[in-house]
């Protein structure tokens, strides 16, 4: 099996490789748009990699929370595919994270961002005394609506 350092060696050489054949060619933007894609999805599996590993979780798991199976954890993993918005969704949500894209000149940052216990926390309470104050005021309204009809 392939490791990430041996594919990101291999992928950078292709890159090299065809960004050396010439940039004014009619080929190149092309080449450029293809080079930017690519280091979105290796930059993609990168991060699912990333934050799989610092959860401990084995690629099976993963797969399991996500709903894909394992040979599709470990393609996205090596750069070998761009998933969907609801497969990302999925992802963030199996990784106990927030999925993040964030433009950087012509690249893209990728990013999950774990979820802060104390954070979550604080919004379902806040969320709860939201829906405690609506409900008052609801109670309110129908009150004075029962006084003055």
């Amino acid at each position: 099996m392939v490791s990430h350092a041996q594919w990101k060696l291999a992928r950078d050489r292709k890159v090299a490789e065809s960004i050396s054949e010439g940039e004014d060619s009619a080929e190149s933007a092309e080449r450029v748009r293809r080079r930017l894609e690519l280091d979105l999805a290796w930059d993609l599996g990168q991060a699912v990699y990333d934050r799989r590993t610092a959860l401990g979780l084995a690629q099976t798991e993963l797969a399991r929370r996500a709903r894909m199976s394992q040979p599709q954890v470990s393609k996205l993993e090596l750069g070998g595919s761009m998933p969907t918005v609801p497969l990302l969704a999925r992802l963030a949500r199996a990784l106990d994270a927030d999925f993040s894209l964030t433009p950087l000149g012509e690249g893209v940052r990728v990013s999950f961002i774990p979820h802060d216990p104390a954070h979550t926390e604080a919004a379902t309470e806040r969320a709860s005394a939201s829906a405690a104050e609506a409900e008052t005021d609801a109670d309110a309204g129908t009150e004075r609506a029962a006084a003055t009809g």
